[in-house]
This record gives C-alpha cells, sequence and structure tokens, in this order.
C-alpha cells in the first residue's frame, strides 16, 4: 500500500503503436514543428434563441468569463472574432476586432451575425457549422497543461459547473467536445466503472461461492485472499509508476475473478480429504502436493498468457501484461499460502459444509458426462468437426474495424455531443497533413499555396471527412481584405494581385501568432487540418487508398515530401498493428502452453490432445463474431488471449488428476479418465460458474469495448468449460491403449 502514491490517471489519448513506429515518429515530428494538436475544446449551441440580447449577451460573458482561466490560452468565440483590415500607411494587413460593443442590442446581433454568416467565409467550420445553424466557441487550452491532471481538473471543476450553469439560467443546450474534452470524461467513466467492477466482482464472486461451499468460513477466506491480491494489484501499479487507463482498471476487478478458481480447487480438495476423515494437518497437506503444483502451473500458463502481451511494443498493453502476469502469480502465492494458514488455525469443517460435495445434481450431471463419453465417442467427435466447419466459415466473415465511438459509452452526454458534432461539422478526429516544401519561405509560393488548394479540394470532396483549414485559408483571407472585405474576392490571389499585394502580405508573415497555426516559423512546412468522422478503420483505408495517389500526383515527390499524420490516423493505424500482433500472441501463449505441457507429461500426446478443447473454443467465440457481426478490434481480439490463457487451467487440473490416476491404475486410461473426472469435475463446473459470472461483471460497463470483452470471454470460457469435460475426456479415453470402455 505504501506504493499507492505513484498511481496516476493517464491523461493522454491511448496509443496503440510502439514509439518507434513510423506513424510516430511522423506525428512526434509534426509536434515538434507545430505543437500539441488536441488543443481544442469546442462549445456550440444550435437554438435561434442565443440570437436574443439576454442570452446573446449571457453567451459572450461566459467565453470571456472562461478566457480568464489560466488553464486557457486563448477563446475564439462570436464576439472575440476579427478581420483582417488593409492598412495604406504603412502598407500592411491588422488584425482588428470585428466589434467593441459590450452589451449587444437585438440590431447590433443581427447586423453582426449578418457579417459572420455571410462577409466572413474565413470562420466557415471554426465558428459557424456548414449549415449555418449552430455557432460555437473555440477554447485553446495551453500546451504545457492540456496533458496533465490540471487540465481534468480545468473541465471538472471549473469549465462544466459554468456550463451547467449557463444551461440552467438560460436554457440553452451547449454541446461540448474537442479531445481534451473527451479525454477528460472518458478517464472519468473509467475510474467510476473501476469502483463498480470491484463492489460487482466481489459481491457476485463471493454469492456463488457461498452458494457452491454453503460455508461462511470457506468464503470469508476466499475473499481475503482476493483482497489482498487486489491490493496486490495497486501495489504492482504504483511500484512500476504506472498510470490507471481503460486496461490497467480492469486489472483489480480481474484478480477477484482469476483468484477465486485457486481458492475452489484448494478448499475443495481440502474438504474432499476432511470427507475422508483425514486429519487436519494432513488434509492441508495432501491438498498442497495434490493441487498446489496443478495449481501452479495454471497461475504459470494464465500469466504466459497476459505477458505475451508485453511484445507487442505498445506501451499500453505492455503495462497490462507487466501487472497482469506479476499480479497472478502472486496470487498462487498468496492462495498457497494464506489458505492454509488460516484453516490450519481454524477447527475442522462441519458436516454442513461437506454436504456439497454429495449434491444428486451435481452427481447426475457427472453420470451424464461419463455416459456420453463412455458411449457416444463418435457423436461427440462428429459434432466437434461440424462445429469446426460451421465456425470455420464465421471466421472467414469477420472484419476488422477500430471506431472510436464504439469503444465509448453511449450513456454519456458527451456520446451524444460528439454525434451532434460530426453532423454539423463533419467530424471530431483530428486528421493532419505536413508538407514540406524542402525549401525555407517554400510554403509562400504561389505554386505551392495552389497545390495546397488542390489538396483542400481534393480532401473536401470526401463527406467522412470536413473543410480543412490552411494558410490557404488565411492568403484567401489577406486578398478579401485587400479588396475592402468583398467576400466574393475570398480566393488565392493571382500572380498580377499577388504582387501588389506582397508589400501587406510580409505584415503578416512577420505575424508568427497568426501564422504559427498553419506554417513552420521557418516557412518550409505546411499544415493541412481537417477532422475525420468515426468511420472505423476498414472505410479510413479504403480512403487512403483513394486520396494518396492524389495527394502524389498534386505533389511531386521530387519537389514535396508529404506525411499524413494526426489522431485519426494514429487511432486507424494502431487497430491495424495491434490486431495483428495480437494475433502474434496469441500464437505464442499457444506454443508456450505446449512446451508447459510437455513439460507436466513428457508427452506430445498429451500436448496435443489439451490444445483441441481449448482451440475449440476461440474457434466456435470467433465464428459467433462473425455470423452476428462483430469485428475485430482491439478490446475484442484481447478476449482470445485472455480466455485461452485462463481456459488451459481446467485442463492443467484434469489431466494433472489423470495423471496421478493414471499412475494408481498400472496405465488404465479408461479408469483413471474416470476417475479424474469425478474428482476435478466438480472443481472444474465451480470454477468456470463463477469465471463466466466473474467475467459477465464487465457487461455492466458503458465502454462497448469493456462489454464486448466480458461477454465474449464469459461466452468462451463456458465453452471451454463444455469442452473440458466432454471432448477432453474422450480424446483421453481414444487415445489410452488400455480402454476398457
Amino acid at each position: 500500500m505504501s506504493q499507492w502514491k505513484n498511481i496516476g490517471f493517464s491523461f493522454t489519448e491511448t496509443n496503440l503503436l510502439p514509439d518507434n513506429h513510423e506513424v510516430n515518429i511522423q506525428y512526434n515530428t509534426f509536434l515538434d514543428k507545430f505543437g500539441e494538436e488536441g488543443v481544442v475544446i469546442v462549445m456550440a449551441i444550435n437554438d435561434t434563441t442565443i440570437y436574443t440580447p439576454q442570452k446573446f449577451n449571457a453567451w459572450n460573458k461566459l467565453n470571456k468569463e472562461i478566457d480568464k482561466f489560466e488553464e486557457v490560452d486563448f477563446v475564439v468565440s462570436f464576439s472575440e472574432m476579427k478581420e483582417l483590415k488593409r492598412n495604406e500607411n504603412p502598407k500592411s494587413f491588422q488584425l482588428t476586432p470585428i466589434t467593441t460593443v459590450k452589451e449587444f442590442t437585438q440590431k447590433d446581433i443581427d447586423y453582426y451575425k449578418n457579417k459572420l454568416l455571410n462577409e466572413l467565409p474565413f470562420y466557415k467550420g471554426l465558428i459557424y457549422s456548414n449549415s449555418k445553424k449552430t455557432i460555437q466557441s473555440a477554447l485553446y487550452i495551453r500546451q504545457d497543461v492540456v496533458n496533465t491532471r490540471a487540465r481534468r481538473d480545468f473541465i471538472i471543476k471549473k469549465l462544466n459547473p459554468l456550463i451547467e450553469q449557463f444551461e440552467n439560467s438560460e436554457n440553452i443546450d451547449i454541446k461540448v467536445s474537442g479531445m481534451p474534452f473527451i479525454r477528460t470524461m472518458n478517464s472519468k467513466n473509467i475510474f467510476d466503472e473501476m469502483k463498480l467492477f470491484l463492489a460487482s466482482a466481489l459481491l457476485i464472486t463471493s454469492g456463488l461461492f457461498f452458494f457452491f461451499f454453503r460455508s461462511g468460513r470457506a468464503t470469508l477466506i476466499s475473499m481475503a485472499t482476493v483482497v489482498i491480491g487486489v491490493l496486490w494489484a495497486f501495489g504492482f501499479i504504483g511500484l512500476f509508476h504506472f498510470e490507471i487507463t481503460v486496461l490497467t482498471a480492469i486489472i483489480p476487478p480481474l484478480i477477484i475473478v482469476i483468484g477465486i478458481p485457486n481458492c475452489i480447487f484448494l478448499i475443495n480438495k481440502f474438504q474432499q480429504e476432511i470427507r475422508k476423515e483425514v486429519d487436519k494437518h494432513k488434509a492441508l497437506r495432501l491438498m498442497i502436493s495434490k493441487v498446489g503444483y496443478a495449481t501452479l502451473m495454471t497461475n504459470v500458463t494464465t500469466a504466459m498468457g497476459f505477458a505475451t502481451f508485453t511484445l507487442t511494443g505498445n506501451t499500453l498493453l505492455t503495462q497490462f501484461g507487466i501487472v497482469a502476469s506479476v499480479c497472478i502469480l502472486g496470487l498462487f502465492v498468496l492462495s498457497i499460502l494464506v489458505i492454509p494458514l488460516l484453516y490450519s488455525l481454524m477447527p475442522l469443517p462441519k458436516k454442513r459444509h461437506l454436504k456439497h460435495l454429495d449434491r444428486r445434481w451435481i452427481d447426475g450431471l457427472i453420470n451424464w458426462m461419463n455416459h456420453i463419453i463412455r458411449n457416444h465417442r463418435k457423436i461427440i467427435y462428429l459434432i466437434t468437426v461440424l462445429v469446426i466447419i460451421v465456425c470455420a466459415v464465421g471466421v472467414r466473415m469477420i472484419k476488422v474495424s477500430g471506431s472510436l465511438l464504439e469503444e465509448m459509452s453511449k450513456d454519456q452526454q458527451f456520446y451524444h455531443d460528439i454525434v451532434f458534432f460530426e453532423d454539423e461539422f463533419d467530424g471530431i478526429m483530428p486528421l493532419e497533413v505536413m508538407i514540406d516544401t524542402k525549401k525555407p519561405k517554400g510554403v509562400y509560393k504561389l505554386s505551392t499555396l495552389k497545390r495546397i488548394e488542390q489538396l483542400n479540394k481534393a480532401i473536401s470532396s470526401y463527406p467522412e471527412l470536413s473543410e480543412t483549414k490552411s494558410i490557404v485559408n488565411v492568403v484567401k483571407f489577406a486578398k478579401q481584405a485587400f479588396y475592402n472585405g468583398n467576400p466574393n474576392y475570398f480566393k488565392l490571389p493571382t500572380k498580377q494581385e499577388r504582387n501588389f499585394m506582397l508589400p501587406y502580405v510580409k505584415s503578416l508573415q512577420e505575424n508568427r501568432n497568426f501564422l504559427s497555426s498553419y506554417v513552420d516559423s521557418t516557412g518550409q512546412y505546411a499544415r493541412v487540418s481537417t477532422y475525420m468522422r468515426d468511420v472505423g478503420t476498414d472505410k479510413m483505408e479504403k480512403i487512403e487508398a483513394s486520396l494518396f495517389p492524389k495527394v502524389k500526383e498534386i505533389f511531386p515527390e521530387a519537389k514535396y515530401i508529404v506525411d499524413f499524420t494526426g489522431r485519426a490516423l494514429i487511432f486507424q493505424k494502431g487497430t491495424e498493428y495491434l490486431v495483428k500482433n495480437l494475433i502474434q500472441s496469441l500464437c505464442l501463449a499457444v506454443l508456450l502452453i505446449i512446451v508447459i505441457m510437455l513439460y507436466m507429461f513428457r508427452s506430445w500426446k498429451m500436448a496435443l490432445v489439451s490444445l483441441l478443447p481449448n482451440l475449440l473454443p476461440l474457434l466456435i467465440t470467433g465464428g459467433i463474431m462473425g455470423f452476428v457481426g462483430v469485428p475485430i478490434k482491439p478490446s475484442t481480439i484481447l478476449v482470445f488471449s485472455i480466455a485461452f490463457g485462463i481456459s488451459v487451467d481446467d485442463t492443467i487440473h484434469f489431466l494433472a488428476k489423470f495423471k496421478q490416476e493414471l499412475a494408481k491404475s498400472n496405465n488404465n486410461y479408461s479408469l483413471a479418465t474416470y476417475n479424474a473426472l469425478s474428482e476435478t469435475g466438480l472443481s472444474m463446473f465451480y470454477t468456470s460458474t463463477v469465471l463466466f459470472f466473474g467475467f459477465g461483471v464487465f457487461m455492466l460497463s458503458s465502454f462497448g469495448g469493456t462489454i464486448a470483452l466480458g461477454g465474449l470471454t464469459s461466452a468462451t470460457l463456458l465453452f471451454a468449460m463444455l469442452s473440458n469435460l466432454i471432448l477432453l475426456p474422450a480424446l483421453l479415453l481414444s487415445l489410452g491403449k488400455n480402454n476398457n470402455s
């Protein structure tokens, strides 16, 4: 607990790419030239009553109050807009406020509304929407604040209360979005849900444990073990100086769900020995000797499954893999120490605590499985083959898709606000183009400006992308100013006009505050900004395939270097990278578990036999995803690695008992299989049930990705239980030379 003080929360977007990935390198180069892109919070109003004096003045007052906060760099709003004016002495362009009015009358509002919507196209997409029905303000957060806790405190404690106060007093709904705002509200939801998951996981697992064992003592011992594991989990996060992210937030409840099976196998074995009238201390020794080794190997294999995430090269998954694998190994240490210690200090379990071992419905279930395995193995294999064929078809139908909105809480207001901004402003995910002209001041050449305008038109032709903002908009704004603000001249100058305007343009080049958003300090690099709708990676790939050839045609590679970057591209490329690497991690996990099986049983047959009952559930889950249209994305691909690492646990417990029975029965596969099923079937059923409902806890989430993770993992583990209880014994009987069935 001493390390808890080092726990922090993530205040940046999830970057699924490794630091040395080409896309990340390009993005960091962009940040060096132009600074952080995701610094804007937008507040929008789509309500005609805003154009009445009381509400309009209240809106302006709100913007001015926000502008006073130290976390805010500046605010671009209706009343703070500026226009370019042409001065003759000296020849220059000057940014001047369009109004100095402090209290707007209805006449003022009508005048400036008309001026904004009809005479200042520069502000289209910035202050007003394409439909001209929505006005917005842009709050620029300071660069040194945007990725820190100060940003969160500003939004939660200062901005949101002010907005809520305005909405209540003026009866107007304000839509709020922008990457800093989205990140903040998302991280708040993560923290809130972590507490919900912890409470729900403890409640459900303890309830199921008590239902199965009907022992308050056994339940308390198990809960004490996993609660200590949760405390360790927070301690390890702090020890490694990691942050609470959408993934590390699920580790504490995950520890509860994964830790309970350890307790079930150990306590169940202890009670079985006590029922045989073995004394307490001998029962504890037998528990450790007969189940301890199998429990160790199950925890090792589960930890291996999580540890493979560290090989993805992704910081988020690496941290998740490290903490989860270390905590799972720690769970074994806790289980093997705490449970025997507490039982050694307590009196023997009473007969009523052992009644669950004699439940008729459990005996009936195991007898039914024995009957099926003994007499209908051909049917089992036929069904297995049919399932493999059908599910293989479903797997081929799976699509890869990464969507920001799919992973967000649809119950939250900020989610609906994102949808609103997509409709009114054509997107919320920043997509940036950085153009290297290879020469200082190369951006200002008319030929370059014309090429950028061609790029602007090419980007704007895609309905998934918003209109662009670039140096071209500034130059058009300058030409409009040159012609005394006539909006008909909001276009690039001709060569002749450029010569006339050159003395005036120099004043703009000297105004770095105005140009720094679009051109770097050397004039060699230009920035073209757009926003992308949340269309998913598959649609984005099609846009890339269509747009990139056009870009190469517009900007010859001999003269220009053009890089696409921005959060939208990083998210898309990160999804592709993650899916590819998690598939590799799953394959590695399979190989590692084969090695562990070989070490445990010294037999290729046993290693291969153990794989099929655990790969089959993954195939079934994949088939279901394909048929019902659930795409492969970061959250769903995690299911396979997590579920595989956990489902193998039952296989190890069964095969470890099978190996013990095989030695006692003189290599009689039939007798060893039935005895192993009778001995471990109850514990396997208990643990699988707990895991099913335990992972089901994550379906309480408001995040689409967490819901998918919980639901699909629960389903996979259910299939794994059936596979391990029916298919695995059937395969062992078929392989046995002394099969007496």
